[in-house]
């Protein structure tokens, strides 16, 4: 007997793989710097947390509609239209258990076996793989780091085929940091429109900006481009919110109604407690995540820094996220190796950029405290003279 093919066709996930094996190596007492992690090193905040609780308390336990409360949907939509000036109905609200539930069921509810959907490299790991599930064909484009590891029109016109059926846009980046301007999205968008490409676009980390930076939502731009993008977006990032698994897309008319019914069927709702401490994620201070995005920066800064001071290595300054993207091609390794012999040699562990779809960088996240960041570099830095 077999699995199906569905299952041999996709990869598991680097990031995640690689993080248990540095908690292992920690939990055997090794002193392992660990900087694999896409996690917020923070604590939920308290309101949050406390709403969860008391809706505990108030026996918050059973099922809620499929795709969400309605009052978290509606503060959804309020967030929407105050953040991003986009103007949905909590009809086009899905909830779903994080931003990488929300961006499956967007591509199984609008793409067939055949079509091919342009995914940017470096790309996040999963994408790829749920392109895979659905039983399209993944076009990975490469991009360039003199562009900002950002596609450009001419690259995305030149990866359409008739089957293109959709391309995935993330802004601000995982793993490379970068963030689109207004211009960069408006040139993509005129692109899509020429040929009806659908756009799914994750936004779930556009709250750690950088730098005086705006975050825009492609969907914004006209009503012709709000029609084919499926906005995602989520709680884990921006309100350390990663365990509670909770996510929604926003979608066009034409759309949302579907991935609804295809949630039903496979989840159900979201966990009902849950729901209550986003509602007061979004609905309560938001001071919380200004203080997380001060310390991302402090990080960032000493990170560029101590970078910039090391041979053989290069580096795309981020612009959002909390991600360093670092070029190792002139140490003579793959990435894999690089992140093997770092991690032996001097217990720092990062993610070799073959999971991004580049061979020739790494990625280092700086959800970490100071301290560990100090301990890394310097073992890092050790790690790259010895060379």
């Amino acid at each position: 007997m077999e699995v199906s093919s569905r299952v041999r066709k996709i990869s598991p996930s680097l990031t995640l793989a690689l993080d248990s094996k540095a908690k292992a190596m920690a939990q055997k007492g090794e002193d392992v710097v660990n900087f694999t992690s896409g996690e917020p090193d923070f604590d939920t905040p308290e309101h949050i947390r406390a709403a969860a609780m008391g809706s505990l308390d108030a026996n918050f336990t059973r099922y809620t509609p499929s795709s969400g409360i309605p009052e978290l949907k509606l503060a959804i939509c309020e967030k929407l239209k105050k953040d991003n000036s986009l103007e949905y109905s909590p009809e086009q609200i899905n909830v779903s258990c994080g931003a990488k539930h929300a961006c499956i069921n967007v591509i199984l509810a609008t793409v067939d076996p055949g079509d091919e959907v342009i995914i940017p490299a470096p790309y996040w790991v999963s994408y790829p793989e749920m392109v895979k599930i659905a039983g399209a064909d993944p076009i990975i484009v490469q991009t360039q780091a003199e562009n900002g590891y950002k596609i450009t029109p001419k690259e995305f016109e030149e990866a359409m085929t008739p089957k293109t059926k959709m391309i995935i846009i993330n802004t601000p980046s995982n793993p490379t940091g970068s963030v689109y301007s207004k211009e960069e999205l408006e040139a993509l968008a005129h692109v899509a429109l020429e040929e009806d490409i659908l756009i799914l676009s994750d936004e779930i980390y556009e709250k750690l900006i950088y730098d005086d930076l705006t975050h825009y939502s492609i969907a914004s731009f006209s009503k012709e481009i709000y029609n084919l993008t499926f906005t995602v977006n989520g709680f884990s990032k921006t309100y350390a919110m990663t365990g509670w698994r909770l996510g929604y897309s926003a979608s066009p008319p034409w759309a949302a109604k579907q991935i609804i019914s295809l949630q039903s069927h496979m989840t159900s709702n979201a966990t009902s407690f849950a729901q209550k401490g986003a509602l007061a994620a979004y609905k309560g201070p938001q001071d919380c995540v200004e203080s997380m995005v001060e310390e991302y920066k402090k990080r960032r800064e000493y990170i560029i820094k101590t970078l910039s001071s090391i041979a053989k290595i290069s580096y795309a300054k981020p612009q959002g996220a909390f991600y360093v993207y670092i070029n190792v091609a002139r140490t003579g390794m793959s990435s894999t190796d690089f992140a093997q012999r770092l991690l032996e040699e001097e217990k720092v562990a990062v993610v070799p950029g073959i999971a991004f779809g580049d061979d020739q960088s790494i990625r280092l996240s700086y959800a970490t405290n100071m301290e560990r960041i100090k301990t890394g570099l310097e073992r890092f830095r050790r790690f790259i003279e010895r060379l």
